[in-house]
């Protein structure tokens, strides 16, 4: 599991590292080995920069998303009136009821999931 964003950055004295030890070994190899050395440098910090963006990624899906019940609950209110109307006319009392059952449980399961 990841920490935070601290855990994000590696030591920026390891890319520092290989970036001289690729300097020193070029100056050593010469001209012949050098794209072998700035592409397997290269790779390595495609890598790197790969591994930072996962890390990124992971953190932002697990940070909840704030969402708002407030427009749930206006929603609800909103059908909430024609529904009852409806259902008062045609099945009087029992479909008044049956609507604001209906109402409270859909509320009461977003909630929940809020939650989660």
């Amino acid at each position: 599991m990841l920490g935070g964003v601290s855990e994000l950055r590696r030591e920026p004295s390891d890319l520092a590292h290989e970036l001289e030890a690729v300097i020193h070994a070029r100056e050593e190899v010469g001209p012949s080995l050098e794209p072998q050395l700035v592409e397997r440098f290269v790779d390595r910090l495609e890598a790197e920069i790969d591994r930072r963006v996962d890390q990124r990624m992971a953190l932002q899906r697990r940070q909840p998303t704030s969402r708002s019940i407030t427009p749930m609950v206006l929603g609800s209110l909103g059908i909430a009136i024609p529904l009852m109307g409806v259902a008062g006319g045609t099945a009087g009392a029992a479909g008044i009821i049956a609507v604001c059952i209906a109402i409270v449980l859909v509320n009461f399961f977003w909630a929940v999931t809020l939650r989660r």
